[in-house]
């Protein structure tokens, strides 16, 4: 029995989700695919275990799935597998986008959605023929670079595999409190937000599992031990649709705590946010991303300043937390643009917020521009996390617009911000501000080189200018 293995990196820096750490699902979906084809499969969640290289170099196949931010641990896993003899295949976001990049460090790489790919592989290996109707892979034959022919998306999700969570032995491990577990039932985005590199991946056709097949994953799950995060890019998208599922759930009494990514829209429907707090939502993460018009307009959110007010006012009547989430840096920010934002935030009494920075990822049309206007400023891809300014903004200085994230964060998570929650008995509020000022600390602490080299870059645009109205208060001493 042939054996895959196959792995997640460990992110390079902390984050808002680290002590909440749910893994993505494409490993498990592809490990539960290639186990039902007669492989022996196990995944490795590096953020939860060790990898043992001795153990890893015994399998037959290596892959790794990377993001850009994990792409260096990606490649230095794979640099030393391979030079203990190991066969190794990359996929996922990163590599797909750079796919020449990736084979330096890979015999294989599987661009897009890897399940037919993989499997069409699996069938190349097994007949010990060549690769040449693999569709998505690229490869290197006789010194040259070989890339596939790209095939089309998986029109039908359902004849995907259920992932088993239990192929990675640190996931079955967990028996105490509630485990996040994700579910996932649609794929693509129908949307071209310019900072996004998911429609380059997963296609701008939105595609459904049925609600039969999401039921049946469900039903696997014990309400008393998993908390279900529904993985979905916008969980809400076909509102139809949606709203069959949240019956389903209601009727079948399923009892679940769960959370998922929406847009700001999902408000539109009331009908859908009452059958969303009914069948157990508890939070929800919208991407408000700015509350300047101008910048929503330039990366084409397709979304206004007025419909995200609406939509926090609705959903906080429905008592569904929110986690909002905004991004600056777009060429229209200014430091206007960051006071009012946190000042939104504040006064919209979102359950928490998460300020982040805009990152060019490979694969958006952001990434496309900045490099067309050698805006680049850091090729280290362990920074593009959207906690660290990597690029040259329009308007702010880049140790500005990192300060500007921290303003924010401690201005939202302030010890008064919580005290007035404390009278109100929001403990769960509380609870995220303290831990996320302790994240806060943490980052600045182990960013100090990062900060002082930000702080060398000079502004190069004429229209630039450095913010200092309020660094007494962004003060970048962790004990401040």
């Amino acid at each position: 029995m042939p054996k895959i293995v196959l792995i997640e990196p460990r992110p390079p820096n902390l984050h808002i989700f680290s002590q909440f750490y749910s893994p993505r699902l494409g490993i498990f979906i592809l490990g539960t695919l290639m186990r039902e084809r007669g492989w022996e499969a196990e995944v490795v969640i590096e953020e939860w275990e060790a990898l043992d290289f001795e153990a890893l170099r015994r399998a037959d196949l290596v892959g790794i799935s990377t993001i850009t931010s994990t792409a260096p641990r990606a490649y230095a896993i794979a640099d030393r597998l391979r030079s203990l003899g190991a066969t190794v295949l990359l996929g996922g976001p990163h590599v797909t986008f750079l796919t020449d990049e990736a084979l330096e460090h890979a015999d294989f790489v599987i661009r897009g959605e890897g399940e037919r790919a993989l499997a069409a592989f699996a069938d190349a290996w097994e007949a010990g023929r060549g690769w040449d109707e693999v569709p998505n892979l690229s490869y290197r034959l006789d010194g040259a670079v070989r890339h596939n022919p790209m095939q089309a998306h998986a029109e039908n999700l359902d004849a995907l595999p259920i992932p088993d969570l239990t192929l990675s032995k640190a996931m079955s491990r967990q028996a105490e409190g509630k485990v996040v577990t994700p579910v996932q039932t649609s794929r693509g985005c129908p949307f071209a937000c310019s900072f996004c590199s998911v429609t380059g991946m997963f296609g701008r056709k939105f595609r459904f599992r049925s609600t039969a097949s999401v039921m049946s994953e469900l039903r696997r799950y014990d309400p008393r031990r998993h908390f279900i995060f529904f993985y979905d890019d916008n969980f809400t998208a076909n509102p139809e649709h949606t709203k069959e599922l949240l019956r389903a759930m209601i009727a079948a009494r399923l009892r679940f705590q769960w959370s998922a990514q929406v847009r700001a829209d999902v408000t539109r429907d009331t009908e859908l946010v009452r059958l969303m707090k009914k069948a157990g939502c508890q939070v929800v993460f919208i991407g408000f991303e700015s509350i300047n018009p101008q910048s929503l307009k330039a990366m084409k959110k397709g979304q206004t300043v007025a419909e995200i007010a609406r939509a926090v006012k609705i959903l906080r009547r429905a008592r569904i937390r929110i986690h909002g989430m905004f991004v600056f840096g777009f060429d229209e920010d200014d430091w206007r643009t960051v006071r009012r934002t946190v000042h939104f935030a504040k006064k919209a009494r979102l359950t928490s917020s998460q300020f982040m920075i805009l990152t060019p990822l490979p694969g958006s049309d952001f990434y496309s521009q900045v490099c067309a206007q050698q805006r680049i400023h850091f090729r280290d891809w362990n920074l593009y996390d959207a906690h660290h300014v990597v690029f040259e903004p329009t308007r702010l200085a880049p140790l500005d617009l990192q300060r500007a994230q921290i303003y924010c964060h401690r201005k939202f998570y302030s010890l008064a911000a919580s005290l007035r929650k404390m009278i109100n008995f929001k403990w769960v509020d509380i609870a995220i501000a303290h831990y996320a000022r302790k994240l806060n600390r943490s980052w600045l602490r182990n960013n100090r080189t990062y900060l002082t080299v930000l702080s060398l870059l000079r502004p190069k645009r004429k229209n630039q200018h450095v913010i200092v109205d309020y660094r007494e208060e962004a003060n970048l001493d962790p004990a401040g």
